[in-house]
C-alpha cells in the first residue's frame, strides 16, 4: 500500500491502521517529507546528469584525444562504442538488478563506479587504457539510468507529483546534452582533454555522500525474485559486440579478411540464439511477444533508425569543425548549440505536442524534418559559412525530438500496465544500439572515402609516386594526422591535408545521404504500420458496436 507523506502527529494513528492490516511498522517505511524528498531528487539527477553529460561532452574532446594518444579514426570509434556498447547492453539488466538487489545500493554502486572509471579515463595514457575505462564507465552509467526512475516512482506516490519529478528529471538530462559540447570545449582549451572525466569525480563524490545520508525509501511489496535472463544478456552482448567489431573493423583489415567474416557469422549465429532463448525463457530479458504491436515496433524503429543520424553527425561534426575548419573546442561547442538547444526545447514541447496530434501523423512529420536537417548538412564544404547549416542542425534536433516523443506516447498508449517499464527498457536500448552503429558506420563511410580515393585523388593532384603511397598513409587515419603530414615534404603537406579535407567531408556526405534515407524510410513505414493499425482499431469499434446494437 503506498502512502502519502505524514507529519509527526499522524504517526500513531497511521501506524495502528499498519499493524491491523498486517503490514510492517511505519517505522521500517520511512516516507521522506517534502524538503528531504526534493534534495534526494536533487542528488538523483545531479548523478544522472554526468550520464548525459558524457554523452556529448566527449566528442567535443576527440580531436585533442586523437593527438595526444595518436589514435587513428578507429580507435576514436572504440572510445566512443566502448560506453554506448556496453551501455545499450546492460541497460535491460539494470532495472532487474534493481528490484533484485535494491535500488538505492544499486544506484549508489553505479555512482561509485562511474566516478572511479572517470579517474582512469583521466589518468589513460594508451587508447587501450582508455577504451577499457570507458567500457566500465558505460557499464556503471547503465545502471544510474532506470534505477534513477524507479526510485522517483517510489520517493513519489501520486501521479501529479511523480509527472512532475519526471520532468525534472528529464529537463536535467536536457540540459546536460546541450551544456556538454560548450563545457567540453571551455574544459578542453583551459586545461586539457582529461578535465572533461576529472569533472565527474567531484560531482560523484558529492552524489555518493548525500544519497548515503539523506535517501530514505519505502520498502515496497515483496514480489519474489524472478529468474535473470543471464544467457540472453550474454548473447545479446555477443550479437552486437561481434557486429559493432565487424563494422568498425572491416575497412582496416578487409572486409573479406577472416576476422571480419567470423565476427559477422558470430552476431548472426549469437542472434538466433538470442531470440531462441527469448521464446523459452520464463521471464525473458527481451519478451518477443512484444513485436507483434505496431506501436511497439514503430516506437523501436523510431529510436534507431532516426537517432542513428544523430549520433553520427555530431562523431563526424566535431572532426569537420576542429580538424578542417581549424575551429577550437570553445567554438565547436558553441555551433553545436543549435542542435542541441532544439533537441532540448523539442524534448520539452514535443511530448504536450504529442499528447494531442496522432502518432501516425506526428511520426512521420518528426521523421520528415530530421530528413530534411540531415540532406541539408550535405551542402557543408571546407569554408562555408556556420550561418548556412545551422538551421539543418536545429531541424535535425526538433525533428528527432518530436518523432521521439511521439513514438514514446504512443508505446506508454499501447502498453499495459505490467508492460511498460520493459517496453520502454528495449525502446532505450535500441536508442542506445542507434549510438553505436550511428558512429560505427560514421567511420566506414569517412574511411572507405579517405583509403579508397585517397591514392587516386593524389595522383590527380600530381603528387609524385614515391611520395604517394606514404600520403595515402597519412590520410587513413583521418583529415589531420600532423605527424604523418610532417613525414612529407613541405611542398606537398597542404596539397595532402586539402585532399584529407575533401575526402573526409565527401565521407561524411555519404553518411548524411545514408541517415537521411533511413529517417524517411522510418516515417513511411511508421504512417502505413500506425494507419493500419487505426483502421483496423476502428472497425473494430464499429463491428462491437453493431453487435450491441443487435443484440439489443
Amino acid at each position: 500500500m503506498d502512502l502519502q507523506p505524514v507529519h509527526s502527529n499522524e504517526t500513531c494513528w497511521r501506524f495502528l491502521i499498519n499493524r491491523k492490516k498486517g503490514c510492517e511498522s511505519i517505522m521500517t517505511q520511512p516516507q521522506p517529507v517534502s524538503a528531504s524528498r526534493g534534495l534526494q531528487l536533487f542528488l538523483l539527477c545531479f548523478g544522472v546528469f554526468v550520464v548525459y553529460l558524457d554523452s556529448t561532452i566527449v566528442n567535443v574532446a576527440m580531436p585533442a584525444i586523437q593527438t595526444d594518444l595518436k589514435l587513428g579514426l578507429q580507435g576514436l570509434q572504440w572510445i566512443f562504442d566502448a560506453y554506448a556498447l556496453v551501455f545499450a547492453s546492460l541497460l535491460l539488466a539494470a532495472g532487474a538488478a534493481g528490484d533484485r538487489f535494491g535500488h538505492k545500493r544499486v544506484f549508489i554502486a553505479g555512482m561509485i563506479g562511474f566516478t572511479v572509471a572517470s579517474i582512469l579515463c583521466a589518468l589513460a595514457n594508451s587508447s587501450g587504457t582508455l577504451i577499457a575505462a570507458r567500457t566500465l564507465q558505460g557499464a556503471c552509467g547503465a545502471l544510474l539510468m532506470p534505477v534513477s526512475l524507479a526510485i522517483i516512482r517510489l520517493l513519489y506516490d501520486t501521479p501529479a507529483a511523480r509527472a512532475k519529478a519526471i520532468g525534472i528529471w528529464a529537463g536535467i538530462g536536457g540540459l546536460a546534452l546541450a551544456s556538454g559540447p560548450v563545457l567540453g570545449g571551455w574544459l578542453v582549451e583551459r586545461f586539457d582533454w582529461s578535465s572533461i572525466f576529472w569533472i565527474n569525480v567531484p560531482i560523484g563524490l558529492i552524489v555518493v555522500a548525500g544519497l548515503v545520508a539523506k535517501l530514505r525509501l519505502p520498502v515496497s511489496a515483496a514480489h519474489g525474485r524472478k529468474p535473470f535472463d543471464a544467457a540472453g544478456q550474454l548473447l545479446f552482448i555477443a550479437s552486437i559486440g561481434a557486429l559493432a567489431y565487424a563494422i568498425i573493423e572491416g575497412n582496416a583489415a578487409g572486409w573479406s579478411s577472416a576476422e571480419v567474416l567470423a565476427s559477422f557469422a558470430l552476431s548472426a549465429v549469437a542472434g538466433i540464439l538470442f531470440i531462441i532463448q527469448e521464446l523459452r525463457h520464463r521471464n525473458p530479458l527481451v519478451p518477443i511477444s512484444l513485436f507483434r504491436n505496431p506501436a511497439f515496433i514503430v516506437a523501436y524503429l523510431t529510436n534507431f533508425l532516426t537517432f542513428f543520424g544523430l549520433f553520427g553527425v555530431i562523431f563526424l561534426m566535431t572532426l569537420y569543425l576542429q580538424q578542417v575548419e581549424g575551429l577550437s573546442a570553445v567554438d565547436t561547442g558553441v555551433r553545436f548549440l543549435a542542435l542541441t538547444l532544439a533537441i532540448m526545447l523539442g524534448s520539452i514541447f514535443g511530448s504536450p505536442i504529442a499528447s494531442r496530434v496522432p502518432p501516425r501523423i506526428l511520426v512521420p512529420l518528426g521523421s520528415l524534418m530530421a530528413a530534411a536537417g540531415l540532406f541539408g548538412l550535405t551542402s557543408v564544404e571546407a569554408g562555408i559559412s556556420y550561418w548556412s547549416y545551422a538551421w539543418a542542425l536545429a531541424l535535425v534536433g526538433l525533428g528527432i525530438s518530436l518523432t521521439g516523443s511521439s513514438s514514446t506516447v504512443a508505446l506508454m498508449s499501447a502498453a499495459r500496465p505490467e508492460q511498460a517499464g520493459i517496453a520502454s527498457g528495449i525502446m532505450n536500448t535500441f536508442r542506445q544500439m542507434s549510438a553505436v552503429f550511428g558512429v560505427a558506420l560514421a567511420g566506414v563511410f569517412v574511411t572507405g572515402r579517405l583509403r579508397n580515393d585517397g591514392p587516386s585523388l593524389l595522383a590527380e593532384l600530381g603528387l609524385p609516386g614515391d611520395l604517394r603511397e606514404k600520403a595515402a598513409g597519412a590520410l587513413a587515419n583521418g583529415p589531420a594526422q600532423s605527424d604523418a603530414l610532417l613525414a612529407l615534404p613541405e611542398q606537398w603537406r597542404q596539397t595532402t591535408a586539402s585532399a584529407g579535407a575533401s575526402l573526409f567531408v565527401d565521407g561524411m556526405h555519404d553518411l548524411l545521404l545514408a541517415a537521411a534515407t533511413a529517417s524517411l524510410l522510418c516515417g513511411t513505414i511508421a504512417f502505413a504500420l500506425l494507419t493500419r493499425h487505426a483502421r483496423k482499431a476502428r472497425m473494430n469499434t464499429a463491428a462491437d458496436q453493431a453487435r450491441a446494437h443487435s443484440a439489443s
